[in-house]
């Protein structure tokens, strides 16, 4: 049997007890170590589970699949997600793979970020299509994510924002010359993503593109570490929070649609300066 095991999002001990007691009767645990982060490392993991842990990287996963796989008919096969095993598209071909060899699979769920981020207070029923930052370079800076979040607000939704992860990546000159010398892993943080945006923006009102939705007054909400103890949540306009500091990441941003009384209450409780915290009551 593979199983596929969400770890959750804050430490080691946020595993199901499902969850637990499959890794450590499994006899080989890899965990996927390139989608999402724990605040805990790969050690106090082993401590707790009481087993090692193979570390799955993104080659492991998409290009050597056959290794994990192998011998599944036979034996139990663990296969550790941070947050839930759907949230990331590689592990639904992963399962693809399993059934192609015939090999029986069962998936212990736990929470994630498309859910989790619940805790700002806006109402999950109320959010559209999540949309992806990544990492801009000098020569490619993709700015179509604006369409989705203002086709969401347009129909008055919210907007879930993933912020790129970098691991174990490669330089052009390092890919080229087929050096296997890897960047140091680089997390995108809400800063990052708002000079992302502003830029965007201020680029498509220099097109004539200007927009009468999404803009520098817009109310956005950052998150970190969400999940664990030492989880943040900030909230304000987006020229607002260009400077927010949140700390370590693993980052997340939403960008607010139409909102509930009792959501404007919870934003107030996050909102960088309370007292003078407003929001368009058109927008409700």
């Amino acid at each position: 049997m593979l199983y596929l095991i969400g770890l959750g999002l804050g430490d080691a001990e946020d595993i199901t007890v499902k969850g637990l007691k499959l890794v450590r009767a499994a006899k080989r645990a890899y965990l996927e170590a390139y989608t999402s982060i724990l605040t805990s490392q790969k050690k106090d993991l082993e401590e707790f589970y009481g087993r090692e842990l193979i570390l799955a990287d993104r080659d492991l996963v998409e290009q050597s699949s056959d290794t994990i796989l192998a011998d599944a008919t036979k034996e139990d096969v663990a296969f550790l997600v941070v947050g839930d095993p759907f949230g990331a598209t590689t592990h639904t071909d992963l399962v693809l793979r399993a059934i192609e060899r015939g090999i029986p699979y069962q998936v212990v769920h736990n929470a994630s970020i498309m859910s989790a981020i619940g805790c700002c207070g806006l109402q999950l029923y109320n959010f559209g299509e999540t949309v992806s930052f990544v990492f801009w370079t000098d020569t490619w800076r993709p700015s179509s994510y604006i369409d989705k979040i203002e086709a969401n607000l347009q129909r008055g939704h919210h907007t879930l924002c993933l912020l790129d992860i970098k691991v174990k990546e490669q330089s052009v000159e390092n890919m080229m010359k087929g050096r296997k010398v890897y960047e140091p892993p680089r997390y995108m943080t809400v800063s990052q993503a708002i000079e992302q945006l502003l830029e965007a923006i201020s680029q498509r009102k220099a097109k004539g593109q200007k927009s009468s939705i999404l803009s520098e007054e817009t109310i956005c909400v950052g998150l970190a570490r969400i999940g664990s103890e030492c989880q943040k949540i900030v909230c304000g306009k987006v020229s607002e929070m260009v400077d927010v500091d949140m700390g370590p990441p693993l980052h997340s941003l939403i960008i607010a649609g139409n909102v509930h009384y009792l959501e404007i209450e919870m934003l107030k409780y996050f909102a960088i300066n309370q007292t003078t915290f407003t929001y368009d009551e058109t927008k409700m």
